[in-house]
């Protein structure tokens, strides 16, 4: 089977109370982490790419490397994802590419640093919908601002995150306006902002309610109980990566991530999709500095790639396992974005309101 829209996966794991994590990718040694995570633990899979991974890797590698995936494990359904696209330009040139998801951030400008309207926010999204839809192609959007809850500042990756600090109502997702949102756009799947941020330094100390909001994920919900939930920013940050690099030369100062218990409540609260990048990077990062340090002479780049995807399968073993998307893969039966134009066309999938109690 070929790639797999988005909405597939997500109506899958909401039907059956599980999250799935979703990886950037740039190369190869990460496509093949996950997918090997995924193999043995029987895990749908999510591989998304920034508008900044695309540049790097070049638009055709990067899909052939995700085309290599399907073909590979033809029984595992992939979605291939643009992560933050900027403008609809971004996300058309996504989906005439390949890609059977994408994400129109809204809510920044197209510059990807200035905060934008939420009109704005509406009618971009809702462009890219309108497009998306009609050749079966998932759209997420987002609602709210990454950023820390701590500082009132965000984590530019990829050279996507806004400038300056932001008032605390920008910083949390309104559940009413979610709503209003979600009526307006017909999106898929919806981003929301919690206190969660891009990188590794989301937090100064291990995170609580001041700083992460995982309840305002509950009210969300209750306000959009039929659409998806999306959690950006949440790497764990796990310090044995910290530990390893920092003992072979690095210098990454003491930072937290999301801990994989508030994760796991998300879910348990409508979070579908949980976006990971960090703890992979950190992953690689150990690996090469460790085998770097083991072996200074060697310069073979297998020396230091085959360690790096281990550390990464790892990390990816344990998501798929701690967001129960272990042993689902092989229950999905897959569609295309065929299929799914139809679908979309019918009205099938339109968001439904919350019924009132």
């Amino acid at each position: 089977m070929a790639l797999v829209p988005l909405r597939l996966l997500l109506d899958h794991a909401a039907e059956n109370g599980y999250g799935i994590p979703a990886f950037n990718v740039n190369n190869l040694e990460q496509v093949q982490a996950i997918m090997e995570a995924a193999d043995e633990t029987d895990s749908p899979v999510i591989l998304q790419a920034s508008r900044g991974a695309r540049n790097y890797a070049g638009e055709i590698f990067l899909r052939h490397l995700i085309l290599a995936a399907t073909e590979t494990y033809p029984h595992i359904p992939v979605v291939m994802h643009q992560d933050h696209g900027n403008a609809p330009d971004t996300c058309y040139s996504a989906a005439i590419n390949g890609f059977t998801s994408v994400m129109m951030d809204g809510s920044l400008e197209a510059d990807a640093k200035t905060p934008a309207s939420y009109d704005y926010n509406v009618a971009v999204t809702k462009q890219v919908v309108d497009f998306a839809h009609s050749v079966g192609v998932s759209v997420e959007g987002e609602l709210g601002c990454l950023g820390s809850l701590e500082t009132g500042k965000g984590e530019a990756e990829d050279g996507h995150g806004f400038e300056g600090e932001l008032s605390m109502d920008m910083l949390l997702t309104d559940p009413a306006e979610a709503a209003d949102f979600v009526a307006k756009t017909k999106c898929d799947a919806l981003a929301i902002a919690i206190g969660t941020s891009h990188g590794a330094y989301k937090f100064t100390r291990k995170p609580t309610g001041e700083v992460l909001a995982i309840s305002r994920i509950a009210e969300i919900h209750k306000a959009i109980p039929n659409t998806h939930l999306v959690m950006h920013g949440s790497s764990s940050v796990p310090q044995e990566w910290l530990e390893m690099i920092n003992k072979h030369g690095g210098s990454i100062p003491e930072t937290y991530g999301v801990p994989v218990e508030e994760i796991q409540e998300g879910i348990r609260n409508g979070v579908r999709k949980v976006n990971i990048d960090t703890d992979n990077r950190l992953a690689f990062t150990a690996a090469v500095r460790e085998a770097a340090m083991a072996d200074p002479a060697n310069f073979d780049p297998r020396h230091f790639n085959k360690p790096a995807r281990k550390y990464m399968k790892q990390v990816c073993l344990d998501r798929y396992q701690q967001f129960w998307a272990a042993g689902n893969a092989s229950k999905i039966q897959q569609q295309s974005i065929t299929y799914y134009a139809g679908l979309y066309a019918k009205g099938a999938l339109d968001p439904k309101a919350a019924v009132a109690v």
